[in-house]
């Protein structure tokens, strides 16, 4: 069994448990003249790797640390249909044509994972269904007319109302006041995807190097030099794809993706508990910091959530999410907590992708709020059809609205942690 424990993210997660032995990857221990060079082992940069690949667009991609170690090998799992907004909202703010273009876009994503993990025998633990459920009274308008609009302006009828005792009853909590069941959709083992994803990418001709840390991207005699500690990547184009984890590399995706923790645990197999979620569904509620949990294939609960005092030691995550656990479940007080990790998840201040180039033939695409998992994939793809001249829907995201966070280089976190700290009294008040 793999004991690697990731130097940027705390606990070994149940994934990695349940995974064995990672394949790995050799450093970069050269210099290198690519067509494309990837910054970012993540799911983004595996499909763009794999995709050019295949394209026969000579690429390397580079790791600062294992595949799998940020958000893309530890996150919650969870597919959620559309965008990270709800279409009525994206509505509002752009017209329908665009919201029903960005709906599309994400049912696109969907397809995509879906058919991509099929045609190469990915097994990724897929498992049908996805609620979101109202954490608090006086939503019951809100969620019907999500169902609704769904149905009747964007051609999605897999989203239905539940009532607060249908809630209680899919949930096996009396915790939540009413909710949308989206059986159209569901979630996965993110692990299993990344480790299939790689190896394919591999496989189709894509150079992939662990341990190996951008220290630099520049311009240079009309190339780009991406510096590493054992060489440099020179390249016609660049993928920044790195989201949460970018630091000090390159300062426009610094200013407008931001880090923020996340944790989960994983108890014990739930046998003596058939009522918590019998429908197997993967599950997110209402807060600001939101709460998600789901069942595992093996019957455990995976619960995560986002605690803005949290430390890095794994037994006080586990602490905390427990706390959570049983304020939803109290039948679960005494259930035992197999597993705790964390990470960080890259936001945008309006809870959009970022897809930018900033600067010369460099892209940054990130900043997927916690919606990644169908977005990142298929971001990954997008870029890669670009680099190939074909037509791509990258454009639609590029063309969001998404301001830097206030408070410039030095401001911004303690600024972003005053806001969280402040949101999360508001989920508790």
């Amino acid at each position: 069994m793999d004991k690697w424990q990731s130097p940027i993210a705390p606990g070994v997660s149940w994934y990695q448990a349940t995974v064995g032995e990672r394949p790995t990857y050799p450093a970069l221990d050269e210099s290198k003249t690519v067509d494309v060079a990837i910054v970012g082992g993540g799911y983004t940069g595996l499909q763009a790797a794999y995709n050019l690949a295949r394209s026969g667009i000579s690429t390397t991609l580079i790791e600062a640390y294992r595949l799998g170690d940020g958000a893309s090998g530890r996150n919650g799992g969870q597919m959620g249909t559309g965008q990270r907004w709800w279409p009525e909202e994206f509505e509002k703010e752009l017209g329908y044509e665009r919201s029903k273009a960005l709906f599309d876009m994400a049912e696109h994503a969907k397809r995509h994972l879906l058919d991509f993990a099929d045609v190469h025998g990915i097994d990724m633990d897929y498992m049908p269904g996805q609620m979101n459920v109202a954490h608090k009274p006086g939503h019951e308008r809100e969620y019907r007319a999500n169902a609704e609009i769904a149905a009747e302006r964007y051609a999605y009828p897999h989203i239905s109302f539940m009532d607060a005792r249908e809630t209680a009853e899919r949930l096996g909590t009396g915790d939540y006041h009413c909710g949308v069941r989206d059986t159209g959709t569901g979630h996965i083992h993110p692990l299993k995807l990344l480790i299939g994803l790689a190896s394919v990418a591999r496989s189709a001709g894509a150079q992939i190097h662990e341990m190996t840390k951008a220290t630099a991207i520049r311009q240079s005699g009309g190339k780009i030099k991406v510096d590493t500690p054992s060489g440099t990547l020179t390249a016609g184009r660049v993928l920044i794809a790195t989201n949460a984890y970018v630091g000090e590399l390159e300062p426009v995706t610094s200013a407008h993706i931001m880090p923020i923790g996340s944790f989960i645990a994983a108890t014990e197999p739930l046998d003596d508990f058939p009522t918590v979620i019998p429908g197997g569904e993967a599950v997110a509620d209402s807060r600001f910091v939101v709460r998600y949990f789901r069942k595992s294939r093996d019957n455990r609960l995976l619960f995560g959530g986002r605690e803005v005092y949290s430390s890095r030691d794994p037994k006080d995550t586990a602490q905390a999410i427990r706390q959570q656990i049983i304020a939803t479940y109290p039948s679960l007080k005494n259930i035992a907590i197999t597993h705790a990790w964390g990470g960080n998840v890259g936001i945008t201040m309006p809870r959009q992708p970022f897809v930018r180039e900033v600067m010369p033939g460099v892209t940054s695409i990130g900043g997927y709020s916690g919606h990644g998992v169908m977005l990142s994939n298929y971001c990954g793809k997008l870029y890669a059809d670009m680099i190939s001249g074909n037509a791509t829907e990258l454009d639609q995201l590029a063309a969001l609205d998404v301001p830097a966070f206030p408070g410039g280089r030095h401001m911004r976190t303690p600024l972003l942690f005053l806001a969280l700290t402040w949101f999360a009294l508001r989920d508790r008040l």
